[in-house]
């Protein structure tokens, strides 16, 4: 009966592939890197905050600073990254902290002096002390709420969170968005890296709805879905089993042969969904040998507008692979273009990503230049 019940579980799904054209030329791109402009944000070990934990004033953004998320506000773009101070060695053993950045072009940021989302004395320590807030995505609804989906990370278990604000400089913390999900089923299993649907409106990205719900892709080692009716509570696609849905994995033998990692919010297109995402690549035969053992490069997948639970199409090459010095080298040597952050800015695609772990940079897409 089991064998039975997969067998058919697949022909449904295959069946609603089948009955969906794939349409052409579906990918954004391509992404250029600007000449003579990145990394637009290196580690600063000038700059200063007193933490309410430890009583005393962190260089927050001495040792890295990376993995980007990107909104609009007021006619700027603004950068909210992640900033490691120097309390601890090696990736994920130091305290993470959002920093933010504006800029009138896209390239040129001024940085803020403090963080605008750490870890604090508040109702949420238990989930991010003492490893702090990471990788932020951050999308915008039509009233202007910004919505960012970050890790808290406790170094016991990272779990996928939730924060909004109206200025992108205070924000209110609403704890891991599975909590409360089946009874609290998943909230304490590892959650990571959460894209929210967009939709272009009005020249700017904003949170959509499909179905009457929003909507997001998420996951580290694979790709699964979630919804909500608020954006601050979720709860993850499940299958007949109540097991958590997978929409997508690893392939061997590709450069996401390893990972796929969610990356910026997911665009809602005239040709369906196209979610971005980090892949990582396994060393030897069971990796894409063109690329470098372990290292992250960018992909593209296609999902359903009707059904976003529905892959249609992906990308078997990177439209963005580590090239540049400062994406090779940092504390993540083996290569890193880390995507997290996407605008739609004076009618060019803005992608912001993480360089090695260390530095922030961005690459450019024009749609009229590409015609």
């Amino acid at each position: 009966m089991k064998k039975i019940t997969l067998v058919l579980g697949f022909l449904i799904s295959f069946g609603a592939q089948a009955q969906q054209k794939v349409p052409v030329n579906w990918k954004l791109g391509p992404f250029i890197r600007p000449t003579n402009v990145n990394p637009i944000i290196s580690p600063d070990s000038t700059n200063k905050f007193f933490d309410p934990i430890k009583q005393k004033q962190i260089d927050w953004e001495s040792n890295d600073t990376f993995n980007p998320a990107a909104t609009l506000k007021d006619g700027k773009i603004y950068v909210l990254y992640r900033a490691e101070d120097k309390s601890g060695k090696g990736i994920g053993q130091r305290t993470s902290r959002i920093g933010l950045a504006e800029s009138k072009n896209g390239t040129a940021m001024v940085r803020a002096k403090s963080p605008v989302l750490f870890p604090k004395n508040d109702n949420q320590k238990e989930f991010e002390w003492a490893g702090g807030c990471e990788d932020p995505r951050v999308a915008v609804t039509a009233n202007g709420t910004y919505v960012m989906m970050y890790t808290q990370w406790n170094n016991k278990v990272p779990r996928l969170a939730v924060a909004t604000s109206k200025d992108l400089k205070t924000w209110k913390k609403h704890g891991p968005a599975f909590r409360y999900a089946y009874n609290g089923k998943f909230f304490n299993l590892p959650t990571k890296s959460a894209s929210i649907l967009t939709s272009v409106i009005n020249n700017k990205l904003t949170i959509t709805k499909i179905k009457g719900k929003y909507w997001m892709y998420w996951g580290e080692a694979n790709v699964y879905g979630a919804t909500s009716t608020d954006l601050i509570n979720w709860s993850p696609v499940v299958n007949t089993s109540g097991a958590l849905k997978v929409l997508f994995s690893p392939r061997k033998g590709y450069f996401d042969s390893q990972l796929t990692e969610c990356g910026p919010p997911a665009v809602l297109t005239a040709k369906g969904i196209v979610l971005m995402y980090n892949g990582k690549n396994l060393p030897g035969k069971d990796g894409d040998e063109r690329y470098t053992a372990n290292a992250y490069c960018a992909g593209q997948a296609l999902f359903s507008a009707q059904d976003p639970e529905v892959l249609l199409s992906r990308l078997d090459q990177p439209f963005l692979i580590p090239s540049e010095p400062f994406e090779k080298s940092g504390q993540y040597p083996a290569g890193t273009v880390f995507i997290e952050g996407l605008v739609y800015f004076k009618q060019k695609w803005f992608l912001y990503y993480g360089c090695a772990d260390s530095r922030v940079a961005v690459a450019i897409f024009d749609p009229r230049g590409s015609k």
